[in-house]
């Protein structure tokens, strides 16, 4: 009987030290910040791994009053290009310990 008590303190140690190394992870990722940006660089994006927008920078020669259009569609682009920059970057850093996991 003590001896699957044994097996299950030292899974749980390893539990706790796996969640803190990801705890860890996560931090330096949220601190991260990741560029993203448009067709030709119009316009670029930067943002933190925890999907904070920081900046953004459009070029002035693709700002015109009679095309609000095609900048709403550049600025757009740029924040899905760094999105999806900052979600392959998560799912490389902590997919790694919710591979198999159920509802992650």
């Amino acid at each position: 009987m003590m001896r699957g008590m044994g097996n299950m303190q030292g899974m749980m140690k390893q539990v706790q030290k796996m969640q803190k190394k990801m705890a860890e992870e996560q931090e330096v990722l949220n601190a991260t910040e990741f560029k993203g940006e448009s067709t030709n660089g119009y316009v670029k994006v930067t943002a933190t791994g925890d999907r904070k927008v920081k900046d953004i920078v459009i070029d002035p020669a693709v700002i015109d009053a009679d095309d609000a259009e095609m900048l709403q569609d550049l600025v757009v682009m740029a924040v899905n290009d760094v999105l999806g920059k900052v979600e392959k970057a998560t799912e490389s850093t902590i997919g790694k310990y919710t591979k198999g996991i159920p509802g992650f």
